[in-house]
């Protein structure tokens, strides 16, 4: 009796008869063998093994092969151990595509190595009669040094985002100012209560009088600063008033 997973390889004086199963079958005492095969997905973990990478760093990588037998005939007849064969022969493909890439390349690209991996062991392994479903790169084991040599350039890259960031603002902020100062060429006055503005909160915070430069220089129009002064006065007891109402 055969399981619905398994099937029995079955030859008669030596000669392949085939494969039979599942249920019941009936075979010739002494004359007839059979071998039975498991049908399941087949999971093996390969052992760490050591990668040197195209440019020359070496590491350690770990993978998991998933794979079913799907001629069970082939499996017996073509090869003497099909897993054995299989694991041996994932080993050597892993190295063989992982050597052909760079470091940086393996760590952003670790699912697309794989599939190819699972392509070329699907291609190799099935003269047994194996379907390889998928491999996996469980994991990239790197040498102390290059951990920390990596751990250092992400950190500059980061500082190196932060500083680009805080370039930008200032470039802006700098825009800002140049097209307000601009307008302000365009508006004497506006520039003029500006400077006013600028001049009383600076007094307020350091409790000073302060007497604009234009004022002892005779530079500046003082009858201009005089009159914004008093529209900046009045304004502001206008503002006072309404408050109080």
């Amino acid at each position: 009796i055969v399981n619905e997973y398994e099937r029995s390889v079955v030859f008669r004086l030596g000669r392949l008869i085939g494969a039979k199963g599942p249920g019941v079958f009936f075979i010739i005492p002494i004359i007839d063998k059979w071998i039975k095969i498991d049908l399941r997905t087949i999971v093996f973990d390969i052992k760490k093994q050591n990668v040197i990478t195209k440019d020359n760093i070496s590491i350690m990588v770990d993978a998991v092969v998933y794979y079913r037998v799907e001629d069970p005939s082939h499996a017996v007849v073509n090869v003497e151990n099909y897993h054995e064969a299989s694991v041996l022969r994932a080993e050597t493909t892993i190295r063989d595509v992982l050597g052909q890439v760079e470091l940086d390349e393996l760590l952003a690209k670790r699912e697309d190595l794989g599939k190819k991996v699972q392509e070329i062991l699907d291609v190799a392994t099935s003269p047994w009669g194996i379907k390889v479903n998928a491999v996996t790169i469980k994991d990239v084991i790197l040498p102390e040094n290059m951990t920390r040599a990596m751990a250092k350039q992400a950190e500059a890259e980061r500082e190196k985002r932060s500083r680009i960031i805080m370039a930008d603002g200032e470039l802006q902020a700098a825009m800002k100012m140049r097209d307000a100062a601009v307008e302000y060429t365009k508006m004497p006055m506006a520039m003029k209560l500006r400077e006013l503005q600028t001049l009383s909160e600076i007094a307020r915070e350091k409790n000073l009088i302060v007497v604009p430069s234009g004022a002892v220089s005779g530079t500046s129009n003082i009858g201009d600063i005089v009159g914004l002064s008093e529209g900046l006065l009045e304004r502001s007891k206008k503002g006072a008033e309404e408050r109080k109402e």
